[in-house]
């Protein structure tokens, strides 16, 4: 697994060092920084810039890379003795699906579920993350209805985001519960909203259509944190 871009990588080397194979350097770095990288337990390789620009197809790469050990998905029925999780349903956008994933890591969400999906770029999404999908257990389910269900009978309340639903501030939190975050053109089908426990959303001060999916996530994820 290819990482790269200073913020991930930092990261990386600071919690999972272990996790890197090699790092590679396409510009020069501080000596102290590469004295102390040196130490560590694993391979440096200083390569050209346009050599660091093949590896990761030309997107910036802010001069580092690392090779890393593959993400190993969860099976998301692990997750069912929790209390808080987070359940994407048809969220294909990895920027958004990194940011919150960072959110919920940040915000004591205990596990992600990502559904509606075969499969998700999970390079990529350590990279938009800045790492933390590494410290957070991740499951991919295609159907959402047999999470839903599961999470039902494992005595987790539902709740999902719509904007038509009860104001946040205003919803007492159970305390095992699941967050339900619909794909960023669509929301939550109604199929999802109809099975939900509650349906919650953010009530605006200005008039204004809705907020980015990764915003409205965080806002809501940190007013359901008991």
């Amino acid at each position: 697994m290819l990482i790269y871009a200073k913020q991930p990588i930092n990261y990386i080397i600071a919690n999972h060092p272990q996790k890197i194979k090699t790092l590679y350097l396409a510009k020069e770095i501080d000596k102290k920084e590469y004295s102390r990288l040196m130490k560590m337990d694993f391979e440096i390789k200083r390569i050209p810039s346009d050599a660091a620009g093949k590896m990761c197809k030309n997107a910036s790469h802010q001069g580092i890379l690392a090779e890393i050990d593959p993400y190993k998905l969860y099976d998301y029925k692990t997750f069912l003795n929790y209390e808080f999780v987070l359940v994407l349903s048809g969220l294909t956008d990895v920027g958004n699906i990194g940011a919150i994933i960072r959110s919920a890591y940040a915000l004591g969400v205990e596990a992600v579920i990502a559904c509606g999906v075969k499969t998700l770029p999970l390079e990529a999404i350590v990279r938009t993350s800045t790492g933390a999908l590494l410290d957070m257990p991740f499951a991919i389910e295609t159907n959402v209805h047999n999470v839903m269900n599961d999470l039902k009978m494992s005595g987790f309340y539902t709740y999902g985001a719509d904007m038509n639903g009860k104001d946040i501030r205003d919803v007492k939190v159970k305390q095992k519960r699941a967050l339900f975050l619909g794909s960023e053109g669509e929301g939550l089908s109604a199929r999802v909203t109809s099975k939900l426990d509650e349906i919650v959303s953010i009530k605006m001060s200005h008039k204004f259509d809705s907020l980015n999916v990764g915003a409205a996530g965080a806002i809501l994820m940190d007013r359901m944190r008991i």
